[in-house]
């Protein structure tokens, strides 16, 4: 990419998306387009098709999409598979239709099937059964994929697809029924906190293992794909094997780990409360992210600083909502 280049991120206010926008503006970049949901609903082809027609970006980071935890993948699976699969067929189609040079799909580490090795290699796609509690959207993010390698394969677009492990940072979701474990433990915490309690229920057993990469880090991963050189871009297309790169931080916590950390950053001295009839998903994973750093990437914030950026960030929506 040229710095002048037209780059439009599809969702640029989620987590992704915005922390996609800081790292471009820190490298240097400010051609941008964005349209909110209200002016573009991306599940729309038609629309979808006239905004790339008329704005004519060059370059697309896919970070659109319906998210969220174990509650609310398992109370709305029919709205997960619908809405993502709408997405981004819609972004995907209408960027080959309009000429984009380069194209980055962000998906998910839950694609990988929920009892694969440890560390997760790209080639373990499809080797097993998913994860039942997410696998409508993991389903959704799979073909997306799929999608970005057909089109690789028949029409000569330059796809690559992004899989993060969990994500978190300024923007994150704090929504009790529909966020992620950790800003859902932050809120929890602090809510808590506030309010003088001696302990904080916690989803699950607190024994699974999760890899947590802060947004930002994952912001710069993606921009460092979408800026190669074309000799190190084409070594990651091929017509044998998907368009594929894990990003990951490298090492990864319990639950109960990832808990205790919380409530040091925010000085909560209350006891956690581990709820094990709630459901745990999937018991490990760590994403092999050895593809990108051999390509020169590599992660800057730690989990702890990463927590604290998070909180620092969020407090203002959470004191709203005391």
């Amino acid at each position: 990419m040229n710095k002048d280049s037209r780059i439009y991120v599809a969702g640029h206010r989620g987590l992704a998306g915005s922390a996609l926008v800081r790292s471009l503006e820190r490298h240097g970049f400010s051609n941008f387009v964005f349209r909110t949901h209200a002016e573009l609903d991306l599940k729309q082809a038609p629309a979808v098709d006239a905004f790339f027609a008329e704005e004519q970006p060059e370059y697309v980071f896919l970070a659109a999409a319906k998210v969220g935890g174990i509650y609310a993948n398992s109370t709305y699976p029919a709205d997960f598979i619908r809405d993502n699969l709408q997405i981004q067929t819609s972004v995907i189609d209408a960027a080959w239709r309009n000429g984009v040079k380069r194209l980055l799909f962000l998906g998910s580490s839950c694609i990988y099937p929920r009892d694969c090795p440890q560390p997760i290699l790209e080639e373990y796609l499809l080797t097993g059964p998913l994860e039942a509690t997410n696998r409508p959207y993991a389903l959704a993010k799979i073909a997306g994929i799929e999608m970005c390698w057909s089109y690789n394969r028949q029409y000569g677009t330059r796809y690559l697809a992004a899989m993060p492990t969990n994500l978190y940072g300024p923007g994150d979701n704090y929504d009790l029924k529909n966020s992620h474990v950790l800003p859902a433990l932050i809120r929890k915490v602090y809510e808590a906190k506030c309010a003088g309690r001696r302990e904080v229920v916690v989803w699950g057993t607190g024994t699974p293992l999760r890899e947590f990469l802060f947004s930002n880090d994952f912001a710069d991963g993606c921009v460092h794909l979408m800026t190669l050189d074309e000799q190190r871009y084409r070594t990651l297309l091929s017509e044998s094997f998907p368009p594929l790169v894990n990003v990951g931080y490298g090492s990864e916590v319990t639950i109960r780990e990832l808990a205790e950390t919380v409530c040091r950053v925010l000085g909560f001295e209350g006891a956690l409360v581990f709820d094990a009839s709630k459901p745990d998903g999937t018991p490990r994973k760590l994403m092999d992210s050895s593809r990108l750093r051999t390509l020169g990437w590599k992660p800057k914030v730690d989990l702890e600083t990463g927590i604290r950026l998070a909180f620092e960030a969020a407090k203002p929506i959470l004191d709203r909502n005391l």
